[in-house]
């Protein structure tokens, strides 16, 4: 059988130039992504484009004189910047990007791309030091979410807009009725893995792996996911024997976490058809059962059947403000006005997921927003107008707002309780 030959840097910036291109038009890189596999050095190069959107964006304008290139050019730029300013060998990545200009087949796009490059090369230290004087440069995010942030958090703003443009880190959680936390690290030690425990059942890995080289991830012994997403399932606090529903449950990693901790009996729920099929997919891995249902969440009559639960985990749809590390074109796509939608729909999903909670039970809901209004904002309106809630404190959580750092990415918790009638 052949071995199939690696691509030349130029071919891995024209296919990244064109993803880049379908993303600032308005496209989620996870529907390109679901058109069509891409390379793992595509997509490095697009995601580390996509963080630093702000700054390349900047500097096109500063070296084009406002130009307007097209946008496939335009694209093949950003991704050129990027590679320089993330420290690629200059005289390779120019000549690489010459040629990449060439498979675009845009006229004089070549001679225009060398010549924007060669520049940015030349002034790079003076244009550097001008595009980071503008929070837009600087923070690599658009200007109303870095005031947004900057209001909200004045203590913390800056560390949660640099946490944002990182790479984010790989964590795992250990399937408990699999494995143990200390056998577990002792197994990925005998294989040259460095990794670490940062949570009760998270193992942070040193240098991120494909999933298909995780000790045990076939066979269910551990699952990707985030630090700050394994907070739900304990505060969620499900006993054995309880009925429970996930309301919002793809991909099922926090379905998954409940049924690791408790023998419950779990309904996942979600609106999408293709996203259902990655919670059974989820729960099929681990070995795990659950009652798996497609339906809107906001409209209990259509699937509930008269049920009712005593737990409801609410991981409600939005901003994902907080995940922007892990898909960064949302920084490209969000728009201030999302906001309010958000929250609109926010407050309808818990609205509505009430009436399924048995007086004396716990609905825990959660974002991965860093925005109070789809937060405190969205659970405080609630509470004003639902006299049997009340908010139970979560002591090792102040306030219920978690900003991505070097160890998880952003989420807001609050735990609600109904009133005994």
């Amino acid at each position: 059988m052949a071995t199939a030959q690696p691509k030349s840097l130029a071919e891995d910036l024209a296919d990244a130039s064109r993803v880049v291109a379908r993303v600032a038009a308005g496209e989620s890189l996870n529907s390109v992504r679901a058109r069509r596999p891409l390379r793992p050095a595509v997509l490095d190069l697009v995601y580390g484009c996509l963080r630093d959107f702000g700054r390349g964006d900047l500097l096109i304008d500063a070296l084009t004189n406002r130009a307007a290139p097209t946008p496939a050019v335009r694209a093949l730029l950003l991704v050129a910047l990027r590679g320089l300013h993330a420290g690629r060998a200059e005289h390779v990545l120019v000549s690489q990007a010459v040629e990449a200009a060439g498979r675009l087949r845009v006229g004089a796009a070549k001679g225009f791309v060398n010549a924007v490059l060669r520049n940015y090369l030349r002034r790079r230290n003076a244009l550097n030091a001008q595009i980071a004087r503008s929070p837009i440069g600087r923070y690599c995010h658009p200007q109303w979410w870095v005031d947004r942030v900057r209001n909200q958090y004045p203590d913390e703003w800056e560390r949660a807009l640099d946490a944002g443009n990182q790479h984010p880190p790989m964590t795992l959680r250990v399937n408990v009725r699999r494995t143990g936390v200390a056998d577990y690290l002792h197994m990925l030690a005998g294989k040259g893995i460095d990794a670490r425990q940062v949570g009760p059942v998270a193992i942070r890995v040193g240098a991120p792996l494909p999933v298909e080289e995780i000790p045990g991830f076939a066979d269910g012994a551990v699952s990707v996911q985030d630090a700050g997403a394994q907070l739900a399932a304990p505060l969620l606090a499900a006993a054995s024997g309880q009925r429970v529903l996930d309301a919002c449950a793809a991909p099922g990693g926090k379905a998954a976490h409940i049924l690791e901790l408790a023998d419950v009996d779990l309904t996942a729920l979600d609106i999408d058809p293709v996203r259902v099929d990655r919670v059974r997919a989820t729960l099929a891995r681990l070995g795990l059962a659950a009652t798996i249902l497609q339906g809107d969440a906001t409209e209990p009559a259509q699937w509930a059947n008269g049920r009712t639960f005593e737990r409801v985990l609410l991981d409600a749809p939005c901003t994902a403000s907080g995940v922007a590390r892990r898909y960064p074109d949302v920084k490209w796509l969000r728009r201030e006005r999302d906001i309010a939608g958000f929250a609109t729909l926010q407050r309808k999903l818990v609205s509505a997921l009430w009436r399924v909670l048995e007086p004396g039970g716990k609905l825990l809901y959660v974002t991965c927003s860093v925005f109070g209004e789809e937060n405190d904002a969205v659970v405080e309106w609630f509470l004003e107008r639902q006299s049997d809630a009340a908010r139970i404190a979560v002591p090792e959580l102040a306030g219920g707002q978690l900003l991505p750092d070097e160890e998880h990415d952003g989420f807001f918790y609050a735990l609600l309780g109904k009133e005994l009638g």
